[in-house]
């Protein structure tokens, strides 16, 4: 009965070591956008936004006789 407990026992150490490397996880890649990219997205559209009004404004501005008060 000594050869049949090694084998059991050595089956289950390899059962076990291959159990061991199932439960292994590959690390996560990197996220696509951490959100830098997205923040400045919002900002240059912001900022065209912002030239836009500004060239639309200053035309109605001009036609006046520039009275500040």
């Amino acid at each position: 009965m000594a050869p049949v407990s090694r084998a059991f026992a050595l089956a289950a150490a390899v059962v076990a070591m291959v159990a061991t490397l199932a439960n292994a996880q590959a690390p996560a890649p990197p996220p696509t956008s951490d959100g830098t990219s997205v923040d400045q997205g919002i900002a240059y559209v912001l900022m065209f936004v912002a030239l836009a009004l500004t060239y639309l404004i200053h035309p109605l501005d001009a036609s006046s006789a520039y009275k500040l008060f």
